[in-house]
């Protein structure tokens, strides 16, 4: 079918539409359900630990949501949102959801960030048969109908993240992480990978997700001078962290880190002082040099504040709040099953590049990026893929991760 028939059937205005890989479909309107309104759950830690991240992913979700209802909507509704606090508890996402789900008949729910609550929240919507769009990458080994995966799968960010540190920095690595499912999975993948590149795992240390105080962990990093920090903290954690490693005369320099969870959102709130020179991996910076990426920098900013940070996250959720939509329109409905089922292979220009949903597992074929703080508290880009990489979340197409 010729671009300009495929623009034909998308009803965004042209400045607000995706790109998509769709046929023409006959749509069901608020109209015909004689409703003006559809409503979607937003669901993120508000406050507590994790607040330091995912206040910046709500709100990228918001500014999609804005400007799909400036545009006329979807499927000519409006989109209401329904905002619920997970405080930073696992406990409260999952009834955050069903709340979301049974009472307020939400159409689909974006949200979660750590591992933990989306664990939580996992058999609430395979009960219930809801949609989750997560907007953060992950540890892999999980695929569930009813989760639509927009961060990176660990072959499209933890592994080449390892291949880059022992082929640019060196091959002992201390392991330092929050205490839950990311990082003790995550660790699980690197130590077998380390095990085929020759490399050594020097410590693996897991902290509580509040934890502030280091002393001792850096205290045994200088003893035992590793090569690289491989940095699978979250939320609050983080500040802490690199402010006690710069105040105790370890620079980039001296032994660099590479984080996982530090975007361009958590710089900010951290500081480029602490940051310099440490690397992390993601499929998105701020900085990235597309025409579409320009563009939503530029409005995030002036929606929320010029010194506002983007970083992959807040992309990835800008993401599925656009994918939900084009998906609903190529169902012609809203409902769970036919709207999953039209996300399948469906792509769209996004601030990273085009992103292509994965019918086989419902997460994104999507470029890898590797890059190091600057003086200004930029990521700049060393490396990424020459193409959009397949996700493979359970490792299957890698000899060594066998048996994890």
């Amino acid at each position: 079918m010729k671009k300009t028939n495929i623009r034909k059937s998308i009803l965004f205005k042209a400045s607000l539409a995706l790109t998509l890989l769709t046929l023409t479909f006959s749509f069901t309107s608020c109209k015909k359900q004689k409703t003006k309104t559809v409503k979607v759950g937003l669901l993120h830690s508000l406050t507590g630990t994790m607040s330091i991240s995912e206040i910046g992913v709500r709100d990228a979700e918001l500014l999609a949501i804005k400007e799909l209802n400036a545009a006329g909507g979807v499927l000519d509704c409006q989109i209401k949102v329904i905002e619920e606090d997970g405080k930073s508890n696992p406990r409260i996402f999952a009834e955050k959801t069903k709340k979301l789900l049974e009472e307020d008949k939400v159409a689909t729910i974006f949200g979660c960030w750590t591992s933990d609550s989306r664990k939580a929240v996992k058999p609430i919507l395979e009960e219930d048969y809801g949609l989750l769009w997560y907007p953060v990458q992950y540890e892999g080994f999980e695929a569930s109908p009813n989760i639509m995966y927009m961060g990176a799968a660990p072959n499209q960010q933890v592994v080449p993240a390892i291949d880059f540190c022992a082929k640019n920095i060196g091959k002992r690595m201390y392991l330092l992480g929050s205490d839950y499912i990311f990082p003790r999975t995550a660790n699980e993948i690197i130590k077998a990978q380390l095990k085929n590149l020759g490399g050594e795992c020097v410590e693996e240390v897991y902290v509580p997700m509040h934890e502030a105080d280091f002393a001792q962990i850096i205290k045994d990093i200088k003893k035992k001078k590793p090569d690289v920090i491989i940095n699978t903290l979250n939320g609050n954690s983080n500040q802490s962290f690199f402010s006690q490693l710069k105040y105790s005369g370890i620079d980039a320099e001296d032994i660099p880190v590479m984080s996982f969870s530090v975007s361009d959102s958590e710089i900010k709130t951290i500081g480029a002082d602490k940051l310099r020179g440490h690397y992390v991996a993601w499929n998105y910076f701020e900085s990235t040099a597309t025409a579409k990426n320009t563009r939503f920098v530029s409005e995030y900013k002036k929606e929320f504040g010029s010194n506002k940070a983007v970083g992959d996250p807040e992309e990835a959720a800008y993401i599925a709040v656009n994918l939900w939509a084009a998906a609903c329109t190529r169902a012609g409905t809203f409902e769970v099953e036919p709207v999953r089922i039209a996300a399948k292979g469906l792509s769209c220009i996004a601030p990273e590049g085009i992103v292509t949903i994965e019918g086989s597992n419902q997460h994104l074929n999507k470029i890898i990026r590797i890059g190091k703080i600057n003086d200004l508290g930029q990521i700049q880009e060393l490396y990424a893929s020459p193409e959009a990489v397949r996700p493979d979340p359970y490792l299957s197409t890698y000899a060594w991760a066998r048996g994890l």
